[in-house]
Order: C-alpha cells, then sequence, then structure tokens
C-alpha cells in the first residue's frame, strides 16, 4: 500500500496493491525500533471495527509512504502491545 506523506486530517487514502484505494482512519502512530507504525481502522465510528498495524517501508525522504500490514506474529504482538499503551481502553489481541 502507498499513500502520499501529506496526510489531511485523520483519514487517508491507500492505493492496494491491486489498484483499488481504501480510505483508512488512523487511530494512532507510533515510532518502535527506528519503525514507524500506524493503527488503522475503516469504520471509525464502529465498536467492533477491526483494526489493522500497518509499518512504513519507505526512507525519509521518499515523498511517497509505502505500508505493509504487519503479518509477522511477534512484531505484531509488540507493536500491539505499544497501540494498547498509547490508547489505554483498548485491547487489540
Amino acid at each position: 500500500m502507498d499513500t502520499d506523506k501529506n496526510r489531511d486530517g485523520r483519514k487517508i487514502p491507500f492505493m492496494m496493491e491491486d489498484g483499488t484505494q481504501v480510505q483508512f482512519c488512523v487511530l494512532e502512530q507510533t515510532r518502535f525500533y527506528g519503525v514507524d507504525y500506524l493503527l488503522v481502522t475503516e469504520d471509525f465510528d464502529s465498536p467492533e471495527a477491526e483494526a489493522l498495524i500497518l509499518k512504513d517501508l519507505s526512507g525519509a525522504t521518499s515523498s511517497q509512504a509505502l505500508y505493509e500490514i504487519v503479518e509477522d506474529e511477534t512484531e505484531l504482538r509488540a507493536v500491539a502491545a505499544v497501540f494498547e499503551e498509547l490508547l489505554e481502553d483498548v485491547d487489540l489481541l
């Protein structure tokens, strides 16, 4: 997924690998071991909405951000724990 790094508000359009565009609401962002992560959802208003953790793979000088969904179980648990600390009232796993 890639998106323009110039973010307008909390909704960000993402271009999927198949060319479709998805709007994600950013719930939180953090930096963990030098890597930027976003906690996003497609439906900000639903308490049952599924959340995804996205990892920024782009370089600091890139005009386009390149994100991938975190799938590695160890990395996912570690970053989810950071987001749970930041959000206090949210359980991610």
